[in-house]
């Protein structure tokens, strides 16, 4: 008997008879995307079912005043409560604890994080799965900063960044050599939310993180290497938010170089 056909295996691949029996869990944190989550959520069904793969999303909404919740509630009536999950919280509570909030809901063995906004397409995660099965590695991250995967790997495009002014391009640029400077992390693009991860790698870092803020992402990847873990890298088209205004701001910035210098002191 083929164990693809097996019961337990069509069980984790949803409807499909397809060689990869693993399910993907994406978490999506949304605080006013009302008007992109439901493109954000068409496009990763799309990706999904185009490649066959077990997946679902939990939304994880802090409160949103302009009534992300409700479009979440319209999205599992659309595809499904085993599709669609939505966990809200009480209020802003930081970027960090929205993913561990979420990974508590993921039934997947892989976990992906990701922005709402389209700062990052789904178009990508087929080539994050390709690159972690050809290699069996713990995470795979996208980066901005190089133009070919690592591990190599065919059929990736250069990364990039697209609606940037230049003031902003040289503060990201800067965050990620300061970084890598004093860090040492081994990853092209450390400030980068663009990931995917076995759960149970996820489960272990994200239970030694101390940062909740935007300095959560770098410190999640300075732990990983710390712990031994393999960590690939696909080059991502970033593009800046299309609906909404950027949540980052002065604060996020002194907070980054707090966490440095901390990261330095204590790994």
């Amino acid at each position: 008997m083929n164990p693809f056909e097996s019961n337990a295996a069509l069980d984790m691949q949803g409807q499909y008879p397809s060689s990869n029996t693993h399910k993907y869990s994406v978490i999506l944190p949304t605080y006013n995307e009302r008007k992109n989550l439901p493109i954000i959520v068409w496009l990763l069904a799309r990706v999904f079912t185009e490649n066959e793969l077990a997946w679902e999303v939990i939304v994880v909404d802090d409160n949103s005043p302009d009534g992300t919740q409700e479009v979440a509630k319209e999205l599992i009536t659309t595809y499904g409560e085993d599709k669609i999950v939505l966990k809200p919280r009480a209020g802003k509570l930081g970027l960090g604890t929205a993913y561990i909030h979420g990974l508590n809901f993921c039934t997947g063995d892989f976990v992906i994080i990701m922005d709402a906004d389209f700062s990052h397409h789904p178009k990508f995660i087929p080539q994050f799965i390709r690159l972690q099965q050809a290699h069996n590695l713990d995470i795979v991250t996208g980066t901005r900063y190089r133009t070919t995967s690592s591990p190599p790997m065919s059929g990736t495009a250069p990364g990039g960044v697209h609606g940037w002014d230049l003031k902003r391009k040289f503060v990201s640029r800067g965050a990620n050599f300061l970084a890598d400077t004093v860090l040492n992390p081994g990853v092209s693009d450390l400030t980068g939310s663009f990931r995917l991860y076995k759960t149970a790698v996820l489960r272990h870092i994200i239970t030694l993180t101390v940062s909740r803020g935007y300095v959560f992402q770098m410190e999640m990847m300075v732990r990983a290497r710390a712990l031994g873990y393999t960590v690939g890298e696909v080059p991502i088209t970033f593009v800046d938010r299309i609906f909404g205004e950027s949540k980052l701001g002065a604060s996020e910035v002194v907070q980054y170089a707090k966490g440095v210098w901390t990261l330095f002191t204590t790994v």
